[in-house]
């Protein structure tokens, strides 16, 4: 293949950090040629911004483009099945965004559900995505950009070189909330912060010890049980009675904070929190504890630059970091936010994988243990008690009695 050439689907604040991070792939031509959205409009101001050829108001006709090889699935995550179960029969390969998908059942309800049902829903859907990208002959590419961080790259060597057994593993995304209409209502979203945010550690976690498992014995260590609880905070009275002005609190049906634990299934465990609660910009956070070292990650922030305003107004439109509430007092500008979190590299190990025709660091059985792990936490925080994964796949009977005892 001499050039990969790309037709994204969504024209909205991931499709331009992905559109950014095409332009940076180096060594394999690559072409954004067409974008969707589902106002025309949209599409079309996007391309002009990006210099993108062809404009689409709807993604079925940029699937029927027979110049591109690959969609990029920029959407809200309650279209991502559709989008790439249609990518897959159209022999697209296909680059989501994260979460792969989950359960939004059939309206503004959705966030009432029993969560059994969901689980089982957002597996379902994980399953004919992986399904139809099988038929299909085509990549899932699961876009997970923790994994690709340079700073986890960098523990990823020193873990591998060290030798020691990962014992626990930490890890975090959380901020103030997300501006997003669509990610208040759980028919759309399929969730809150724990879907939203919690994916981006969960993925990370269940990456590192799949890449533990396949260094020592050639076999991933998966998930062998999940704890976990949920919790809307700005619902609360406590909250109510001293509101704070810089949180987003608009949320409907879906949860502003999440803490999970994970058992691994060599009895190892990872915590994961995610929350819409965190004033002072965007935490994104990893801490491996091994028999013979630690090693910590900040995704975040930085000290290569500092800079001090006495009021907001000095620094103007001068872009500073994700999510900070304020240019006043001391702040740490981000030279380079992006590359720091992995999107580049991202894309750089997508455009080869589709390239030379091997499997992308990040894929969708990724993508489906992070939905798994994801929708068995809600359904512990619903029973309040740890969940075997090999329960909720086993016998639904069995798992319905245990509950009643």
């Amino acid at each position: 293949m001499n050039k990969v050439r790309i037709g994204l689907v969504g024209a909205g604040f991931i499709a331009g950090i992905h559109m950014d991070a095409f332009r940076a792939v180096t060594g394999i031509p690559v072409e954004v040629v067409g974008v969707a959205a589902s106002r025309l409009e949209s599409a079309e101001a996007f391309a002009r911004r990006y210099g993108i050829p062809r404009a689409y108001g709807d993604y079925r006709e940029l699937l029927d483009d027979g110049d591109i090889d690959a969609v990029d699935v920029c959407v809200p995550n309650v279209l991502h099945r559709q989008v790439c179960v249609d990518a897959a029969e159209a022999g697209k390969h296909i680059i989501c965004e994260k979460p792969l998908t989950g359960a939004f059942g059939a309206g503004p309800e959705a966030g009432s559900l029993p969560r059994r049902q969901m689980y089982e829903e957002a597996m379902r859907s994980a399953d004919e995505i992986l399904a139809a990208a099988r038929c299909g002959g085509v990549k899932v590419c699961y876009a997970e950009d923790y994994i690709y961080a340079p700073p986890v790259l960098k523990a990823k060597r020193l873990i591998k070189q060290a030798g020691g057994t990962i014992l626990e593993i930490r890890s975090e995304e959380s901020h103030s909330g997300s501006h997003a209409a669509y990610s208040r209502q759980w028919h759309l979203a399929g969730g809150g912060s724990l879907s939203r945010l919690g994916s981006h550690p969960l993925g990370v976690l269940i990456h590192l010890k799949r890449y533990e498992g396949l260094l020592k014995a050639g076999k991933p260590i998966g998930i062998k049980s999940v704890l976990a609880d949920v919790g809307t905070l700005t619902k609360t009275e406590a909250f109510k009675r001293a509101p704070g002005q810089w949180l987003v609190k608009e949320w409907v049906d879906v949860e502003d904070w999440a803490t999970v634990v994970l058992t691994f299934e060599d009895g190892t465990k990872g915590l994961v929190l995610s929350n819409d609660i965190t004033l002072g910009g965007v935490v994104n956070t990893l801490e491996v504890y091994t028999t013979n070292c630690v090693v910590k990650c900040n995704m975040s922030t930085n000290d290569a630059v500092m800079a001090y305003a006495p009021v907001s107004e000095v620094f103007g439109d001068e872009y500073i970091t994700e999510k900070a509430q304020t240019k006043a007092g001391w702040s740490f500008p981000s030279s380079d936010e992006f590359w720091t979190r992995g999107y580049p590299q991202e894309m750089q190990d997508f455009v080869e994988a589709i390239c030379y025709d091997r499997d992308p660091v990040s894929d969708g059985e990724l993508g489906r243990q992070v939905v798994q792990a994801i929708y068995a936490a809600y359904l512990s925080a619903e029973l309040g008690r740890r969940i075997d994964l090999a329960e909720l796949d086993g016998d639904v009977e069995k798992a319905g009695a245990h509950v009643q005892e």
